[in-house]
């Protein structure tokens, strides 16, 4: 098969280089484009020659290149939402080209972007992606008003989550763990404050977020389901400048500015929840020592040595602590930092170098004192390293080629219990893995009509030592498995690999210029995976590495889409995507699976086969005072495991049959704005028992045939609504207000939908009389039962 493989993407390798033009004779015009109030790269910027009808994109940097034959063009520098620059150009020679787009202010939003033609999601090859950008994401109505932006993706297509206060997200069937989260690079790997109510990610300091869900690029790897790439702002180059809010359970702050204007500036964004400042007044608990509380500060900075060379660093750190008094409790926390250096070896050679730090770290405790206490604490830490190059051969032909190097270190337990003061340590041993790839990709136009984007990559991994190599005998199947042997591995030594192909592929036929058809496959391996068998991923689930027990997980996607743009300027997009992805070693649980500090964690997992299915229709207006989108996902995920009903294909603990949101904006006038989201998802599937039996007047539950998953709980849906209310710009006398303010007031949950989260049940608390019936009750428990009003203040200048 890899042969195979291999002989199909040389022969379109060939054919790609072959049918490029003579570069000898081209000339080529390359800049950078940014936003003229602060110098912010745009990334996605369009780049268009009217004399080819057609051009270029700026990449994450900003960055764009185009090259030509000797002559005179006419050029469009593009962005939504920006003013269009046209260009007149005589090239003969290279010629560098920077340009800076002004943003257009709420009055003549709607004129301006009527004056683009949308087509993107038409002409690019690019198929099963969403972008949102952060002016969206901040009219979404949020709970208790605080904009985040894993609930706003969570409104687009084949995205769901299982409830409130649910870490994560999950993209068409797959799991939180089956996500790999970006943010400038470096792995998230819990993106959740506050239990899963809101995401990590100040929106301040965030400037691009760009959903993967298939057709993923070769320059991705390492999860299944989905990338989700979020850019932070470099800072403005320009001048000083403050924004922040102050909202009902936290507050954050946001400072820019230049260190050297036109060529070094930073930023700086912080957040910090006060729900334990608010209570103090009401309570004593908090005097016991017991918090509440969340806080992240974000920080970047970069530095423009010349044209051709530029640094970035930027870091995260956050933490999450929840503490029932001062010996109790747990926390979480994400540490992240990213080093980058862009160097241009010319015109059309593009070359960026990544050095990436990621510290994931979580801890529990309870005793009554320090006689009598447990505490454990766990973590995985991740360094990487990640030079790319981008090669653009013409304005139809683009190469991409690079390589990723990650080292893991996996603390699963570092923890010890005292009983009456007798220390019983029980850690676990560290573990450690190492995986590289290399990718080779282009994205080449085949005449106006054909475009073409491929790649390969192949994928190594190395579970290294030191550390333990455990062998486990047959058992029946859906039974823990017995230990046979452990033998020991020194520093570095291997004691298994693996290596894979990845090819990647996305075909796009425009029809005309309003449709268009695409097609795309990809096949990705992961080699960590997240051990988690409760009905949501939460902050102490357990990351751990591919062995030889644990084989990586491999997703084959397909998907099929049709494009169309409605209106005089393509105001009104729509589409339909039709998926398939093909699971192998899925990891499952046996009945009574023991995932938390145990050695022989391995002899409780399972492996099979998934599917996850579906279609997607999305319909989105871009102008005009009122706009918005309608989503609507139709989907099934299974998995097939032998040992758990009875070999026979069961839903996931995430299947949603149906999952409908709606997103609707009305601008009333240029101060007042109406927002309202609608969401309906299917039930998730749960675990019920089959029968029970009577034991001394107790009931005993019983699920019978290993069933998994074998009934749902009712459908979850809820409306929220926002209104936003904009400062006044300008002062009495006419002059222009320097700040810029705005007032959001929302109400989450509107008609007060008790959703439910999960369902148990228990015995009666009387006790039984003999002969007759033993009550029980079923119990629904809804995270938030009624509606949560809210408002915030929110500022700039």
């Amino acid at each position: 098969m890899h042969r195979i493989i291999l002989i199909f993407f040389s022969l379109l390798i060939i054919f790609s280089v072959a049918r490029s033009d003579e570069l000898l004779e081209k000339y080529t015009i390359s800049g950078y484009i940014t936003d003229v109030a602060n110098g912010e790269a745009l990334i996605g910027a369009t780049v268009y020659v009217n004399e080819i009808k057609g051009g270029s994109i700026t990449n994450a940097y900003g960055y764009y290149s185009i090259s030509l034959e000797p002559g005179a063009f006419t050029i469009e520098y593009r962005y939504v939402g920006y003013t269009t620059i046209s260009r007149q150009i005589s090239l003969q020679k290279n010629i560098d080209i920077n340009i800076e787009l002004e943003e257009v202010n709420r009055e003549l939003e709607e004129v301006v972007i009527l004056a683009e033609k949308m087509n993107t999601d038409v002409e690019s090859v690019e198929m099963s992606v969403n972008k949102l950008d952060i002016k969206t994401i901040q009219r979404i109505p949020a709970l208790l008003g605080e904009v985040d932006i894993i609930k706003s993706i969570q409104l687009l297509p084949g995205v769901s989550t299982v409830g409130e206060g649910a870490s994560g997200f999950n993209v068409r069937g797959g799991s939180v763990g089956q996500n790999l989260v970006l943010l400038d690079e470096a792995p998230v790997y819990n993106s959740s404050h506050l239990l899963g109510f809101f995401s990590v990610f100040n929106p301040d300091a965030v400037k691009d977020v760009k959903l993967y869900k298939g057709g993923i690029p070769a320059q991705y790897g390492g999860r299944i389901s989905s990338i989700l790439d979020i850019r932070m702002k470099e800072g403005n180059q320009k001048k000083f400048a403050t924004e922040g809010g102050i909202g009902t359970i936290f507050s954050r702050l946001t400072l820019e500015a230049p260190i050297v204007k036109d060529r070094s500036s930073f930023v700086v964004a912080g957040r910090r929840s006060y729900i334990d400042v608010l209570a103090k007044p009401f309570t004593d608990v908090l005097d016991e020592g017991a918090q509440l509380y969340f806080y992240d500060l974000t920080l970047k900075s970069h530095y423009d040595f010349s044209q051709k060379d530029q640094l970035y660093i930027s870091g995260y750190f956050g933490k999450d602590v929840f503490k029932f008094d001062a010996q109790q409790g747990f926390s979480w926390g994400n540490s992240t930092a990213t080093l980058r250096w862009n160097h241009l070896f010319d015109e059309r050679l593009f070359f960026n170098l990544t050095g990436i730090y990621s510290d994931y770290d979580y801890n529990l405790a309870f005793g009554e004192n320090d006689l009598d206490k447990f505490e454990w604490e766990s973590r995985i830490r991740t360094i990487s390293f990640k030079p790319r190059l981008t090669f653009f051969l013409s304005p139809d032909n683009a190469w991409d080629f690079g390589g990723e190097f990650n080292y893991y270190r996996f603390n699963p337990a570092n923890a010890y219990g005292i009983s009456n003061g007798e220390i019983a340590n029980i850690t676990l041993d560290k573990k450690f893995a190492l995986e590289s790839a290399l990718y080779l990709s282009n994205e080449v136009k085949i005449g106006p009509s054909v475009g073409l984007q491929y790649g390969l990559r192949f994928s190594g991994y190395m579970y290294l030592g030191p550390g333990s190599k455990y062998e486990y005998g047959e058992a029946e199947p859906g039974k823990r498995k017995p230990v046979t042997s452990v033998e020991t591995y020194d520093d570095f030594e291997v004691i298994q690999d693996y290596n894979n192909l990845e090819p990647r592929l996305s075909f796009r036929f425009q029809m005309n210029g309003n449709s268009s058809l695409k097609v795309s496959y990809n096949r990705i391996y992961q080699y960590i995976h997240l051990i988690s068998n409760t009905t949501a991923s939460n902050p102490l689930d357990v990351w751990t590495p591919s062995t030889n027990n644990i084989e990586p997980q491999r997703g084959d996607q397909y998907a099929l889409g049709f494009f169309r743009n409605f209106g005089p300027k393509n105001d009104y997009e729509s589409s339909v995507e039709l998926y398939y992805r093909d699971t192998k070693n899925q990891i499952e649980y046996i009945d009574g699976a023991d995932l938390l500090i145990n050695e022989y964690l391995e002899g409780d997992l399972l492996s099979g086969i998934g599917r996850a299915y579906g279609a997607e229709f999305y319909f989105k207006k871009n102008t005009g005072k009122f706009n918005g989108w309608i989503s609507y996902t139709i989907g099934k995920t299974e998995l097939k495991v032998d040992g758990i009903n009875n070999g026979e294909w069961y839903p996931t603990r995430f299947d949603q049959l149906h999952n409908l949101k709606i997103a609707a904006f009305y601008d009333i006038n240029p101060r007042w704005t109406l927002s309202a989201n609608f969401i309906y998802l299917s039930g998730t599937p749960t675990t019920f028992p089959t029968s029970r039996y009577n034991i001394q007047e107790y009931l005993v539950p019983y699920i019978g045939s290993y069933a998994r998953n074998n009934i749902r709980i009712p459908d979850y849906h809820r409306l929220d609504i926002s209104a936003t209310l904009y400062g006044k710009k300008y002062k009495k006398n006419g002059e222009r207000r320097k700040n810029e303010d705005y007032w959001v007031f929302g109400v989450y949950n509107l008609y007060a939908r008790r959703n439910p989260f999960s369902i148990y049940f228990s015995n009666g608390v009387d006790r039984p009389v003999p002969g007759e019936p033993i009550s029980t009750t079923a119990t629904r428990v809804s995270v938030i039962g009624t509606i949560i009003p809210a408002v915030s203040y929110n500022f700039k200048f």
